[in-house]
């Protein structure tokens, strides 16, 4: 350990504990402090040392506990106490995970820091719903996207025409605020308001819900069920492999009961 000390920028997957990587594990045993955002599956910081400085930086939807800027610093602060600090982040912390901010922060503050990629709810979410994102003979091509489609702090904008377009599989992460928007301009930029949708909430844990819908009526039965965040929207022919697998799956055996009948 540097006087400096070190920073890890540890992905903690989609929810599921069991999903943390080893890595991933292992940092959290060994750290001396814990700077973990919002949607951190519950047991994950079960991982983390009992005397370990554990301190939420989690941001909700129209409101941030620690503003990004003041999260920069904290990471700086407490690796030059000589700390070593793991920044936990949902998914992968470089995909839509603001890691590589926190990353140029720490370059440029000359902390020593790793990247440890996570699993990221972009291909988890629909897998646990069952939905392949690629398909050999369905779709051969995917697309993430992030459902905050607007953000003041940089000129960057969606080419909506491009987007509605650019993958046979479209995946849209932090989908359900700007619900509408994403349909809306997905559809009036070409895609097949018929083409089956589906949004998982809370992927991989006990919580998940699954919703299969036209793309033109995910919207409506969102709101009527009052789907709130976290969940991820996918548009594509291969969602509808998920629902022929789901109802198949539905009328036999849960997977827990296949492995469990196998152990016994």
């Amino acid at each position: 350990m540097s006087s400096s000390g070190f920073v890890s920028i540890v992905g903690a997957g989609p929810g599921d504990p069991e999903l943390l990587t080893i890595k991933a594990a292992k940092r959290l045993g060994c750290a001396d402090v814990i700077v973990h955002d919002r949607l951190i599956g519950e047991g994950i910081l079960n991982y983390c040392r009992e005397d370990a400085e554990l301190i939420d930086a989690g941001k909700t939807p129209g409101g941030h506990r620690i503003q990004q800027e003041d999260i920069n610093r904290l990471l700086v602060d407490k690796a030059r106490e000589g700390k070593f600090v793991v920044r936990l982040k949902g998914g992968d912390p470089f995909v839509f995970g603001r890691g590589a901010e926190e990353a140029l922060f720490l370059a440029s503050a000359g902390v020593p820091f790793e990247v440890i990629p996570g699993v990221s709810s972009s291909l988890a979410g629909p897998a646990a719903a069952l939905i392949p994102v690629t398909h050999r003979c369905v779709a051969r091509s995917v697309t993430i996207a992030t459902g905050h489609d607007r953000d003041n702090s940089c000129d960057k904008v969606f080419d909506w025409e491009a987007l509605a377009k650019a993958s046979d599989t479209l995946v849209f992460l932090m989908a359900v605020e700007n619900l509408e928007r994403i349909v809306s301009s997905l559809i009036s930029h070409g895609r097949n308001p018929k083409q089956l949708s589906a949004l998982v909430r809370w992927a991989t844990t006990p919580e998940q819900q699954v919703i299969f819908a036209p793309l033109q009526e995910i919207v409506h039965i969102a709101r009527s069920r009052h789907i709130t965040p976290p969940a991820v929207l996918v548009v594509g022919d291969t969602v509808e492999i998920g629902m022929e697998l789901s109802r198949a799956i539905a009328y036999g055996e849960t997977p827990e009961e296949v492995m469990h009948a196998h152990v016994a």
